[in-house]
C-alpha cells in the first residue's frame, strides 16, 4: 500500500537589528523587535493560519485518515506566543486531533548537529519540553536543521533515543535507488531514516504556479496518480517543505490551498494512506541502508553545508561562535545564554536569502555578515568576561564534568520523586 508523509517546517528567525562597530561593548541588545513582530504577523496571517485551518479541515473531512508532521523550533514558538498567540491555539487544535506529529527539531534551528553535539542534544531536549508543555505531545523523530544528517550524527541521536531521522533524498547519496523506501542508518538497531522526495516536494514548493513547468497547472488528482504509478514496493512518499510555501511562496490566489485540501480525497479514493514519520518508522520495515559519511542537507544544489560554510566569512563566523560553546554552557548569565541560542540560527549563516535582491533588512550577504560580526564581537567579549580564554581546556572540562554529573543527579532525583508520588497516588486509589 502506498503512503504519503506530508511534513511542514514553521521557522521564523529573530530579526537582528543594525548593530554598528561603535555599539560593541556599549549595547548588548541585538534584536529588532518591531521587525520581529512584523515578520510574525505577516507569516501567520498569510501562511500559517490558513495552512493550519486547511490541515484541520483535511483531517475532519478524511475522518482522521489524513496525517502529517510539523517541525516548529522552540524560538519560533516563543515568537508565536509573544506576537500571535492565536497561532499557538491553532497548533493546540492540531495536536488534539492526534493526527499531527510535532517532530523534534533544534530549539534555535541551529547547526549544532555539525559543530557541537552536546549543544544539539540540549536543544532537542529543550524543544521537546516546550512542545510537551504547550501541546502535551512528544516525538522520537528528528527533523534536524536543514534536514542535516550524517552517519556520525545518526549514531549520536540513536544513543539519545531518537528512532526516526528525516533527511534529503539527494541524488548523490541515492544513486540509482529511490527515496520512497524506509532506510536505516549504519548504527545498530536499524534506526529508521526517511528521505524527502525531491521532485514531488519541489514541484509543489517552487513550480505550482510556474507556467513553464512541465506539469503546470498542477492537479490534485494527477498528483495522486503520479504517486500510485510508482512501483508497488515503494511504500512511502515523503513530501516535505517550508510551511511558507502555502500563502507566501505560492500565494492563495494560485489555488494552492484548494489543491492541498483535495489531495486526501483522491488519495483515499486510490487506496493511498497517510503516515506520520513515527508511524512510518514503526509500521514499515527499514530494509535499505543509507550511509552518508559527510553532512547531507536539503540546502542548495550540492545538498551539503556549502550554503552555510561556502565562503570565508561564514566559516569564520561559525568557528568563532562555536569556539565558546563550552564556556557559555558554564555561565549562569541567562541573557548571555539566550543570545548564544538565538545567534546560532542558520538564517544568519546563509546568503541564499539575497538571491532575489536582498532581504532581512540588509542589502547584501557582505552587509549582513559585517552586522553579524559586530554582534558576535560584542557577544564574545561578554563570554570572555565570564570565563576568560586564559582558562585552560583541562580546567574547563573538569568544571563541565562536575556540572554534568550534578545535572544527572538532579534529574535522577526528580525521576525518583515523580515515581514515588505516582506510587503513592496508586496506593491511595
Amino acid at each position: 500500500m502506498k503512503n504519503i508523509c506530508f511534513g511542514f517546517l514553521m521557522h521564523i528567525p529573530y530579526r537582528l537589528r543594525r548593530y554598528r562597530f561603535f555599539d560593541i561593548g556599549q549595547d548588548h541588545y541585538y534584536y529588532d523587535d518591531m521587525a520581529c513582530e512584523e515578520d510574525v504577523r505577516y507569516v501567520v496571517e498569510r501562511s500559517y493560519m490558513p495552512l493550519s485551518a486547511t490541515l484541520l479541515e483535511m483531517i475532519r473531512l478524511s475522518k482522521n485518515r489524513f496525517r502529517c508532521a510539523l517541525a516548529v523550533p522552540g524560538t519560533t514558538l516563543e515568537l508565536l506566543e509573544q506576537y500571535a498567540p492565536e497561532m499557538i491555539d491553532r497548533l493546540k487544535e492540531l495536536a488534539d486531533t492526534r493526527c499531527v506529529e510535532f517532530v523534534a527539531t533544534p530549539y534555535s534551528y541551529s547547526l549544532a548537529g555539525e559543530y557541537n553535539r552536546n549543544e544539539l542534544l540540549d536543544e532537542l531536549r529543550r524543544q521537546a519540553d516546550k512542545v510537551k508543555d504547550l501541546f502535551g505531545v512528544t516525538s522520537t523523530s528528528v527533523w534536524n536543521a536543514e534536514l542535516l544528517y550524517s552517519d556520525e550524527l545518526a549514531e549520536t541521536l540513536y544513543q539519545a533515543g531518537y528512532k526516526v531521522l528525516l533527511t534529503e533524498g539527494a541524488r548523490h547519496i541515492l544513486s540509482w535507488q529511490s527515496a520512497n523506501y524506509v532506510y536505516h542508518s549504519p548504527v545498530k538497531g536499524k534506526q529508521a531514516v526517511l528521505l524527502r522526495n525531491m521532485p514531488l516536494s519541489d514541484a509543489l514548493s517552487f513550480h505550482f504556479s510556474d507556467p513553464s513547468f512541465a506539469d503546470y497547472p498542477m492537479d490534485a488528482q494527477q498528483f495522486v496518480r503520479n504517486i500510485t504509478a510508482l512501483p508497488d514496493e515503494e511504500e512511502i512518499v515523503n513530501i516535505w517543505m517550508g510551511a511558507e510555501t502555502f500563502g507566501i511562496r505560492q500565494v492563495a490566489e494560485t489555488g494552492i490551498f484548494e489543491f492541498l485540501k483535495a489531495v486526501p480525497y483522491f488519495a483515499i479514493e486510490q487506496s493511498v494512506g497517510f503516515m506520520t514519520p513515527s508511524e512510518a518508522g514503526k509500521k514499515l520495515h527499514p530494509d535499505h541502508l543509507l550511509s552518508s559519511p559527510y553532512p547531507l542537507t536539503w540546502a542548495g544544489e550540492a545538498k551539503d553545508l556549502s550554503t552555510f560554510t561556502g565562503n570565508d566569512l561564514q566559516q569564520e563566523a561559525l568557528r568563532q561562535l562555536y569556539s565558546v560553546a563550552e564556556r557559555v554552557r558554564l555561565c549562569n548569565d541567562e541573557a548571555l545564554r539566550r543570545d548564544w541560542l538565538l545567534l546560532q540560527d542558520v538564517t544568519y549563516m546563509s546568503d541564499m536569502q539575497y538571491a532575489s535582491g536582498g532581504s532581512n533588512g540588509f542589502d547584501s550577504p557582505y552587509d549582513a555578515f559585517i552586522n553579524y560580526t559586530n554582534i558576535l564581537s560584542d557577544f564574545l567579549q561578554r563570554v570572555d568576561e565570564q570565563y576568560p580564554t586564559s582558562i585552560e581546556n583541562e580546567e574547563l572540562n573538569s568544571l563541565l564534568k562536575t556540572i554534568r554529573n550534578q545535572e544527572q543527579e538532579i534529574a535522577e532525583l526528580k525521576r525518583k520523586r515523580k515515581t514515588t508520588k505516582e506510587q503513592g497516588k496508586a496506593t491511595k486509589g
